[in-house]
């Protein structure tokens, strides 16, 4: 499933609720603690995603582990963060790939150089 797949937003608050294994009401409480945002309709109607279902999944496992949803709340945040941080690193092991094959193909162009330049340099030292 894509990115974008994962994020469409296809689920009444009711059917959300019953995935999730929550009460519909869990979920406006947890819209108004700022631990799931979903998507509205142009009459209003939340919409959830396939996102926000493995979001709730978590928050209810840190919850039945017995953690309060401020700590709920300060985990999404670092897990967040995380993801954040691991994204960045992949886009700078990418660059450094790209500089890698950069150099190496300067470093190819300056032997090529250099062996024609030794070739010119022998060819007009022949009799």
């Amino acid at each position: 499933m894509s990115i974008d797949d994962r994020n469409r937003p296809v689920y009444m608050i009711s059917v959300a609720a019953e995935l999730a294994g929550v009460h519909p009401q869990t979920l406006r409480s947890y819209e108004q603690k700022g631990l799931v945002t979903p998507q509205r309709t142009s009459g209003n109607t939340r919409m959830y995603s396939q996102a926000d279902i493995e979001r709730l999944a978590l928050i209810s496992e840190l919850t039945d582990e017995g953690i309060n949803l401020a700590g709920v709340i300060r985990i999404l945040d670092l897990q967040g963060r995380l993801d954040e941080r691991d994204q960045e690193l992949d886009d700078l092991h990418k660059r450094v790939r790209r500089l890698a094959d950069r150099v190496h193909e300067l470093e190819t162009r300056e032997q090529v150089t250099s062996l024609v330049r030794a070739s010119s340099t022998a060819l007009r030292r022949l009799p």
